[in-house]
């Protein structure tokens, strides 16, 4: 019998009451007379009623709980990625500063090594240009010495004809 074609519980414990509700009572006390056959008719019926009816409840408690478990499974894994996510925010927040602190530290190592760099070329430089000039200096000397050695004295030479022009040395002597 399909759950279609048969009563439910609810309905079958319904007309039994009703049943009930409506039977004649017997003349000077509560009790009433009800129809033996039609009780144990419809009490059959609930009672075969009752196992479906039961197994269908007991269906939907346990879709409900697991209904309920897969809810808890979803909400707790939803907190647990909230949660690592939360501490990749944490260590991206401390990993950020962390590198900015050590990227300070390394512009400015760098800063003072061009610093100390550019001071070592400058001396480098100013050694060379002081050795380059003491030699220039000694090389002036030495020409100056040379031209001195052969510069000679010549008698000054007797006026010529106006016509001719006279010849100078570049040195104007």
């Amino acid at each position: 019998m399909s759950e279609d074609e048969a009563r439910t519980l609810e309905a079958l414990l319904g007309e039994l009451r009703d049943m009930v509700d409506a039977a004649r009572t017997m003349p000077m006390s509560a009790s009433v007379l009800v129809n033996r056959d039609e009780a144990l008719a419809l009490l059959d019926e609930a009672l075969r009623a009752f196992p479906a009816e039961l197994r269908h409840a007991r269906w939907l408690l346990k879709e409900r709980q697991e209904y309920l478990d897969g809810a808890k499974r979803e909400s707790d894994g939803l907190l647990e990625s909230a949660r690592v996510q939360a501490e990749r925010m944490v260590e991206r927040s401390d990993i950020v500063r962390e590198a900015r602190h050590s990227a300070q530290e390394v512009l400015a190592d760098a800063e003072a090594e061009a610093r100390r760099l550019h001071h070592q070329a400058e001396d480098y430089v100013d050694q060379r240009l002081a050795a380059l000039e003491t030699l220039l200096d000694k090389t002036i000397t030495g020409v100056r010495k040379g031209r001195e050695r052969l510069q000679v004295d010549l008698p000054e030479p007797e006026p010529a004809d106006e016509d001719e022009v006279p010849v100078f040395d570049q040195d104007g002597t």
